[in-house]
């Protein structure tokens, strides 16, 4: 089961996928398969066909946006939280090999792997959260536990290095 929580930005990001959907792509997908549907023969009309199945896939997307959009609560920083990992912050780690990564903890809806977004779901989040700076953090991972240290605690994004 997902966990309800999202960033402000994370929402907003949601938001701008529905209205980009409903008001700008959906009119046009439908607007080409009126076109292609004054042609004739729509068995064999590709342009009707795919623009059909497409606006099946906007539908689907629009209808769990909504729903999805409703039931999320949206979690803001508290400046009592510094220092601390709770959602939304962003984490530097390090292991005994030297290894340093740097996640930050968000809803699921909001997982992006290019950016080390994780979930606060995942088991790495899980073991971070309520941890300060300088504590040491065992992740229980299928690989096996893994021992991570707290270098940093901020939330706002790291600069790029």
């Amino acid at each position: 089961m997902k966990t309800n929580l999202i960033t402000r930005a994370g929402w907003h990001k949601l938001d701008e996928e529905l209205k980009y959907l409903w008001k700008v792509e959906r009119p046009a997908v439908t607007q080409s398969v009126s076109e292609a549907a004054a042609l004739g023969d729509r068995s064999e009309n590709a342009e009707y066909i795919y623009g059909k199945k497409r606006l099946r896939e906007i539908d689907r997307r629009v209808r769990y946006l909504m729903k999805r959009l409703e039931a999320v609560k949206i979690i803001d920083h508290d400046p009592r939280q510094n220092g601390k990992v709770f959602f939304g912050a962003w984490v530097e780690l390090e292991n005994e090999g030297g290894e340093v990564v740097r996640y930050r903890i968000v809803g699921p809806d909001e997982i992006d792997t290019k950016n080390n977004h994780i979930t606060i779901d995942s088991p790495m989040a899980r073991a971070l959260i309520g941890k300060q700076t300088d504590d040491e953090v065992l992740v229980k991972m299928p690989s096996g536990t893994k021992e991570w240290y707290i270098n940093k605690i901020q939330y706002q994004p790291f600069e790029q290095e």
